[in-house]
């Protein structure tokens, strides 16, 4: 073993322990859209956070924010990934289908 054999376990270790601290990373959670209805959105969105819309119907759909802080449009048979960017609640419908609603919870 060399000199730098502990120096090199060292700095692993501290990458390690970096890499575990808690500090917390963005997530992906999906919402699909079925029977001319939202899922249920996730209880644990934070600002970051990835969603993507899949709509499994053969209607076209949106998912819309309220405060227009959204507007994802989904035809038949598609997805697209949304990158939440602000906390707070956020109630969201289909403009093609306003009776489909649903409600984001995000937190810091």
């Amino acid at each position: 073993m060399g000199p730098f054999t502990n120096l090199r376990r060292v700095s692993i270790l501290v990458i390690l322990a970096a890499a575990s601290s808690g500090v917390a990373s963005a997530a992906d959670y999906e919402i699909a859209i079925e029977k001319m209805k939202f899922g249920a959105a996730p209880a644990e969105l934070k600002v970051g956070d990835v969603i993507v819309w899949r709509n499994d119907d053969i209607f076209r759909h949106t998912a819309t924010a309220r405060d227009k802080s959204f507007d994802v449009d989904l035809p038949p048979k598609a997805e697209v990934r949304m990158t939440i960017s602000k906390a707070g609640m956020v109630d969201y419908y289909c403009r093609f289908h306003p009776a489909m609603v649903g409600k984001l919870d995000v937190r810091q």
